[in-house]
C-alpha cells in the first residue's frame, strides 16, 4: 500500500514556519495578486492565496480588474506595482482574457518581485543553475519529495509534461538534485515504457488518469500535479490513483500538490522581501 503524501498537512507546517519567521521581522512582506476578469477557478485560487497570506502575517491584497481591462492598462498597473516599495511580490493570476498577451504581462513584472517565477530572467537563472525565484508548483513538489524520504541523487526521474509553468522548471530542479532526468509528454513514443523506468514520476500533463497502474514501477514515488474534473463533477489527477498502490508513496488529488503551491508562493514572497532589503 502506497504511503500517502499529505500536501495539505505539509503546507500547514510550511505556512506555520513562515508565520514564525515573519513575526521576527520588522516588516510585513507585501504580496499583490492581480486578477483580470471573472474566471471562476481564478476566484477560488485567489481567495485561498489571500487567506493563507493573511494568516501567515503577510500584507496581502488583490487588485481585481474588469475583464474589459486593456493590455496597456494592465501593463500600467504592473509598472506601478513594480515601483511601489511596499510591494515585495507580484502575481498576475492566469488565465488572462484572450485580448491580453500573457507573455507581455509576465515579462512586465520586475524579476525581483516575480513570485510566480515565470519571468524569462528567472527561468534563465534556473536553467543556468543560478539562484532566483522558482515556480511555486515545482518548488512544492521538491518539498513533497523531501517529505517522502526518496533518494534523489542518482535516481531516475521522469517529468511527464513540458510546460513552462511545471514541466520544464521541474526537470531543472530535479537535475539540480542530481537526478537522471527524462522529460516525456503526450506524444512520446511508448510513454508507458518511459514511466516504468522511473524511480520518481512527476505527472503534469493535464489528462485525467492518463498514467495507469501498469505504467508505475513498484516502489516508485509518484507526484500527481494534474487536477481534472470528471463528468460527474469529481476531481482526479493525471494518475489512476486506485491502480497505483504498489508505489512507495503518492500524492492524492485534491490535497497533494495544490496546497503546497500556495505555501511556496508565500516562501517566494518572503525570499523576495528579504532579498530586496539586502538579506535583512
Amino acid at each position: 500500500m502506497a504511503a500517502l503524501l499529505d500536501g495539505k498537512a505539509l503546507a500547514a507546517r510550511v505556512r506555520a514556519g513562515l508565520a514564525q519567521r515573519v513575526a521576527t521581522l520588522g516588516f510585513r512582506p507585501g504580496l499583490v495578486v492581480v486578477r483580470v476578469g471573472e474566471d471562476p477557478a481564478s476566484g477560488v485560487y485567489v481567495r485561498n492565496k489571500d487567506r493563507a497570506a493573511q494568516e501567515a502575517g503577510f500584507a496581502s491584497r488583490t487588485l481585481h480588474l474588469p475583464a474589459a481591462t486593456t493590455e496597456a492598462e494592465l501593463l500600467f498597473t504592473i509598472a506601478a506595482l513594480n515601483a511601489d516599495g511596499a510591494v515585495d511580490g507580484i502575481l498576475v493570476q492566469l488565465p488572462l482574457p484572450p485580448h491580453i498577451a500573457t507573455e507581455k504581462a509576465i515579462g512586465a513584472v520586475d524579476p525581483a518581485k516575480d513570485v510566480d517565477g515565470f519571468h524569462p530572467l528567472n527561468a534563465g537563472r534556473l536553467a543556468s543553475g543560478l539562484p532566483g525565484l522558482v515556480p511555486c508548483t515545482p518548488r512544492g513538489v521538491m518539498h513533497l519529495l523531501a517529505e517522502s524520504g526518496a533518494r534523489l541523487r542518482g535516481a531516475r526521474a521522469l517529468v511527464l509534461g513540458r510546460s513552462q509553468i511545471v514541466g520544464r522548471p521541474m526537470a531543472q530542479l530535479l537535475l539540480g538534485a542530481d537526478c537522471t532526468v527524462t522529460i516525456a509528454h503526450s506524444r512520446t513514443d511508448d510513454l508507458g515504457a518511459e514511466c516504468r523506468r522511473a524511480d520518481i514520476l512527476v505527472a503534469a500533463v493535464g489528462r485525467a488518469e492518463m498514467v495507469k497502474g501498469g505504467w508505475i514501477k513498484p516502489g516508485a514515488v509518484v507526484i500527481d500535479v494534474g487536477i481534472n474534473r470528471r463528468a460527474d463533477g469529481t476531481l482526479c489527477g493525471d494518475v489512476a490513483f486506485g491502480e497505483a498502490q504498489h508505489a512507495a508513496a503518492i500524492t492524492p488529488v485534491p490535497g497533494g500538490v495544490g496546497p503546497m503551491t500556495i505555501a511556496c508562493l508565500l516562501e517566494n514572497t518572503l525570499d523576495a522581501a528579504i532579498a530586496r532589503r539586502g538579506g535583512a
